[in-house]
């Protein structure tokens, strides 16, 4: 299987690229073909320009060479894997960003002719799976809705017609977790990925 991993931290040391190595280490062990976008180390441009707002609905979105490059490598994928920190309630505005110009018309999703109705555009999808850290605990995090969360395993899973299958692997209350409770989270994310088919 094909796997897109989006990465999004901006330290090499953070735990976040701990997950980072536990996941490629579970989709390796399982034979997967991976790929990794790491956008931090990208350097990946911010929102969207004024060139790109214009040319939004338009048939050719895409004006970045870099953004033309990933949207082609979502086209070939069979998965997508985010592994990310939960920011502000969402994702960090690096993947925001990366969302809103990969994810446009003629990828993501096609307007019917007709009524101007969205079409699920990312239907070749099998999984989507999300790994994020909180910095709070699980109650709190449900009671503001876990953004992140729907923007993966809703708005994306909408985008493929309904038909991938979704993980979700949450750490909640980082700060506060113990180094054993840490490899346990890392070992969880590494059989996950094994798993995936």
């Amino acid at each position: 299987m094909r796997v897109l991993v989006i990465h999004a931290h901006p330290d090499p040391a953070s735990f976040s690229h701990a997950i980072l190595a536990a996941t490629l280490e579970g989709l390796g062990r399982a034979g997967h073909d991976t790929t990794v976008i790491d956008l931090y180390a990208l350097d990946y441009p911010g929102g969207l320009s004024r060139a790109e707002w214009r040319a939004y609905e338009t048939d050719s979105p895409v004006l970045d060479p870099m953004v033309a490059e990933h949207a082609t490598l979502v086209r070939s994928a069979d998965a997508l894997v985010f592994v990310y920190p939960t920011w502000w309630s969402s994702v960090p505005a690096i993947l925001k960003s990366w969302l809103e110009r990969t994810m446009v018309m003629g990828l993501a999703f096609t307007l019917d002719e007709n009524t101007r109705r969205i079409q699920p555009g990312l239907g070749h999808l099998r999984h989507l799976v999300g790994i994020s850290t909180y910095g709070s605990p699980r109650w709190y995090v449900k009671l503001i809705n876990d953004n992140g969360r729907r923007t993966v395993t809703r708005t994306l899973r909408l985008s493929t017609g309904g038909k991938a299958r979704t993980t979700w692997l949450p750490l909640y209350t980082l700060d506060g977790r113990t180094p054993d409770a840490r490899r346990a989270f890392l070992d969880r994310v590494r059989d996950s990925m094994e798993k995936l088919s």
